[in-house]
This record gives structure tokens, C-alpha cells and sequence, in this order.
């Protein structure tokens, strides 16, 4: 949640470049959080309710403000952007163990933050990948709920490769990596993030 509220600061001073950041900040804290809880044996229902604000505030603010401009229609892009968020997080559970209806926020929060930071803010770009995401998120379309770090030992080295990203890589190589990470998501959820692979 603090880099979602962080990443709305950021924007709001007109700060893109750190806002884009912490919100792929907050993608790795938001696989973590859930793995460290059930390690500690800490899950609750005030957790559970915390972490879908959190979602809320990193992955539907902060990167609806991702769009903002002085346009009207950027504006209601971004509402539109919020609405989806706060739709998939409320709505769409699919009901089958460890499957998801439309496409988690988180990457297509992601997917937002890496096409900003290497289009350099690209408004049009934004929009065509806002307008795509806002469509995966309120789809039908079945996505696994893969727990990353409680998973596979490659899908932790994938986990770790971002932290390491996060710190030891430069600006382009680390997008890279994430919108890849996100976009392998997209493109191969059953094959690559299902719980059974």
C-alpha cells in the first residue's frame, strides 16, 4: 500500500519516471505479501481486506494516474481504468480453486508501468495498452492464481531475477524483464503460471 500511495505522490508532482517505479515496486511486493503471511501464519480477514486495498490503491490509483493528462478523455480513460480494477478485484473470482475470471490488475498494472517508462510517457501508446488491459481484466477468460514464491523453483529465480532487476539492472533491461514476466501471463497462463505445471 505505501508504494501505491507513493506512486499517486509521485504523480500527482508530476513525477512519472518514480511513479512507473513503485508501482513495479509494489508488483513484487504484492506477490510476496501473501507467501511471508501464511509462512508466519498470519492470515486473517482484516489481511485479506488490507491487501485488496492495497491492490486497489497501487494497481487502480496509482496506475490509473499513469494516464492522467489535461484531457477529458484521458480523464474518463482513467476512471474507466479504476472502475475495471475495482470491478476484477470485487467481482470476478471464478469460484474454481486457484483460477482467476479476467486478468489479475497486478499485471496489468505492470504492463502499464513498462510500456510508459520505455515509450518515455507516449500518451497514444498508453491509452491503445490501457484501453487492451481495461478488456483483459473485465474478460471471461480464465487466468490461474499461481503462488509465485510458493511455487516452482524456476518461478522463484523468475521472482528473484525482478528483485535483482529492481537493484542491479539498468532503466531498459528491467523493463524489459517485467513486461516480459507480465506478458508471459497474458500469453501463456495455463502453460506457464498454472499451480500444476
Amino acid at each position: 500500500m505505501l508504494m501505491g500511495m507513493a506512486s499517486i505522490l509521485s504523480s500527482l508532482n508530476g513525477d512519472q519516471y518514480a511513479s512507473c517505479w513503485l508501482v513495479l515496486i509494489g508488483y513484487l511486493l504484492d506477490l510476496a505479501d501473501g507467501a511471508v503471511a501464511r509462512r508466519l501464519n498470519a492470515c486473517s480477514a482484516l489481511g485479506a481486506k488490507l491487501d485488496d486495498f492495497a491492490d486497489f490503491t497501487t494497481f487502480g490509483i496509482a496506475t490509473s494516474l499513469l494516464l492522467r493528462t489535461e484531457s477529458l478523455l484521458d480523464n474518463i480513460l482513467c476512471m474507466f481504468y479504476v472502475l475495471s480494477v475495482f470491478t476484477r478485484l470485487c467481482f470476478f473470482s471464478s469460484g474454481i480453486p486457484f483460477m482467476y475470471r479476467g486478468l489479475p490488475c497486478i499485471y496489468s498494472s505492470a504492463i502499464l508501468a513498462c510500456v510508459s517508462l520505455l515509450s518515455g510517457g507516449n500518451i497514444v501508446v498508453l491509452r491503445i495498452t490501457a484501453v487492451a488491459m481495461i478488456l483483459f481484466m473485465i474478460s471471461q477468460s480464465f487466468y490461474p492464481h499461481d503462488r509465485v514464491l510458493e511455487s516452482q523453483a524456476w518461478k522463484k529465480v523468475v521472482y528473484a531475477g525482478g528483485v535483482a532487476m529492481v537493484f542491479c539492472s539498468s532503466f531498459p533491461s528491467a523493463c524489459v524483464y517485467y513486461l516480459l514476466w507480465s506478458m508471459s501471463y497474458i500469453l501463456f497462463p495455463a502453460s506457464l503460471w498454472s499451480c500444476k505445471v
